[in-house]
């Protein structure tokens, strides 16, 4: 539904340009704009979504092997920007979200990937510069439905997540840089962040899960925020878009857990970094190959004083692996598919 709000949204205002010399197109935008040096009043728009399927099915085969499975993936990437002289509000969202079914479990969905992340962001030119901007901005990650570890015992009793839970809230006023939707770049010295988590299941609280405190359902931190977006055309079939986001707690310290022991050793130094890439490469027409790579680090999460052991499923008090370090979050995605560009 989102992704069908932004398009008819960009389409509609796309119309509205006062200068004659500006496209909809945001490379049309990007090039008269750098010709001209004109200010323009117009909406612009650009984006990608892909939808890929993988099968397979097997039949007394030797080797052996799962008998029937199905992966189902998804991903858009949508810009929505307004140019109105000497302001700018860009607009992103990104979505993705990946199920998987197989025989062995009777073809139970079980979640690949789930991610919802909307970054808005308004400035004004600074006086006599071209491409800063004084600029304020918000962004909310999340996703849609329930996580689980899936190698746990009586994982289906257990979530590790569930809707918009965790959330990350973030506010920020800081400087901007911006080249038209092809490359900015935003720092802010002071941005306020809240991780909530939802109350529905008591485990993840009293856990303090997402770097939230033992027993309660939010966090609030403020600290320096960075984040940087290119996106590039290596040539007509190939589009490369990378974000990079960094965030320094300046509250971070030691917590304790409930019996007052320290449990984990926190400090402004352990940056929280997201690292997203995705590469899009037209085949034929509107198939497509799609790369996607997301890198995580964050000191607080997944590391938690206590967890659920795999085996017996009991709670243990005992540090997950990684240490008071935590460890680097990986995902990626290949998928053939079908991809619309616009």
């Amino acid at each position: 539904m989102m992704k069908k709000i932004l398009l008819v949204a960009s389409l509609a205002g796309a119309s509205f340009c006062a200068n004659a010399q500006v496209s909809k197109s945001t490379d049309d935008l990007q090039k008269s704009l750098t010709i001209s040096g004109k200010d323009t009043v117009c909406w612009v728009h650009s984006g990608v979504f892909t939808v890929g399927i993988n099968e397979g099915f097997l039949h007394n085969w030797a080797a052996g092997g799962e008998i029937a499975a199905l992966a189902v993936n998804s991903v858009f990437h949508g810009n929505l920007t307004h140019y109105h002289h000497n302001l700018v509000w860009s607009n992103n969202l990104d979505v993705a979200y990946g199920l998987n079914y197989a025989y062995s479990n009777g073809f139970v969905p079980r979640k690949t990937e789930d991610r919802v992340d909307f970054t808005s962001n308004f400035g004004t030119r600074i006086k006599n510069s071209k491409d800063f901007y004084f600029a304020g901005l918000f962004n909310v990650k999340s996703q849609f439905t329930k996580g689980y570890d899936y190698s746990m015992n009586g994982w289906e009793r257990n979530p590790t997540s569930d809707l918009f839970s965790p959330t990350y809230l973030t506010l920020a006023a800081g400087i901007k840089y911006d080249k038209n939707d092809v490359f900015n770049l935003f720092f802010s010295p002071l941005a306020a962040r809240d991780i909530m988590a939802s109350s529905r299941y008591t485990s993840l609280s009293a856990a303090g899960a997402f770097g939230i405190d033992s027993g309660k359902n939010s966090k609030f931190q403020l600290g320096a925020y960075f984040s940087g977006r290119v996106k590039k055309k290596i040539n007509k079939n190939l589009l490369f878009t990378t974000r990079l986001d960094l965030y320094s707690n300046y509250l971070a310290k030691d917590t304790k857990d409930a019996s007052g022991l320290t449990v984990k050793r926190d400090n402004p130094g352990n940056v929280q970094i997201f690292w997203d890439n995705l590469f899009v490469l037209k085949a034929y027409k509107n198939l497509s190959l799609t790369f996607g790579l997301t890198l995580a680090y964050d000191n607080n999460f997944p590391y938690s004083s206590t967890y659920v052991d795999k085996v017996s499923g009991l709670v243990v008090n005992k540090d997950q692996p990684g240490g008071n370090l935590g460890w680097v979050q990986l995902n990626q995605v290949f998928t053939f598919g079908i991809a619309y560009k616009f």
